[in-house]
């Protein structure tokens, strides 16, 4: 099986500028039909010190207000030294949320940190083929594929 065709990719949040007191909330998704999810972000430039992070929060309602953190929901990395973070990736799973909506938030403590576009990437959906998410422009898929 083709896992393009076994998942749903949605991108549900931009780029986030330097900062030292980063909050920001991605697209809230509805789980309904899912399994579970997982959330990626990049972090693109790092400051010493600085604490990025990655967690998931869920809700019974579709709103930012009521959204509570998951208990072992967060990835976080502090950067040792100017840089040595940029590049690398926060990645947090959850499988069968008990609430029907999530979302990732991105937050940075202590001393500048940027991050790249958050990402989802939503499984275990009731019927398949996924469709393509409404923020997928084009896609493709290929088995066994000649070369050009």
């Amino acid at each position: 099986m083709q896992l393009a065709k076994a998942v749903e990719v949605r991108y549900i949040g931009a780029a986030v500028a330097n900062a030292n007191n980063t909050d920001s909330n991605s697209t809230i998704i509805d789980m309904a039909g899912y399994d579970g999810v997982i959330f990626f972000t990049t972090i693109t430039d790092s400051a010493a010190t600085g604490v990025a992070t990655l967690k998931a929060e869920q809700n019974t309602a579709n709103s930012d207000s009521g959204m509570a953190a998951l208990s072992g929901a967060s990835a976080a990395a502090t950067c040792a030294v100017n840089d040595d973070i940029n590049g690398k990736t926060l990645i947090v799973s959850v499988h069968k949320p008990r609430e029907r909506y999530v979302q990732a938030v991105r937050t940075s403590a202590t001393a500048n940190i940027a991050f790249g576009e958050v990402h989802a990437i939503l499984y275990g959906q009731g019927q398949l083929p996924a469709a393509a998410a409404s923020t997928t422009a084009a896609s493709a898929d290929t088995v066994s594929p000649a070369e050009v």
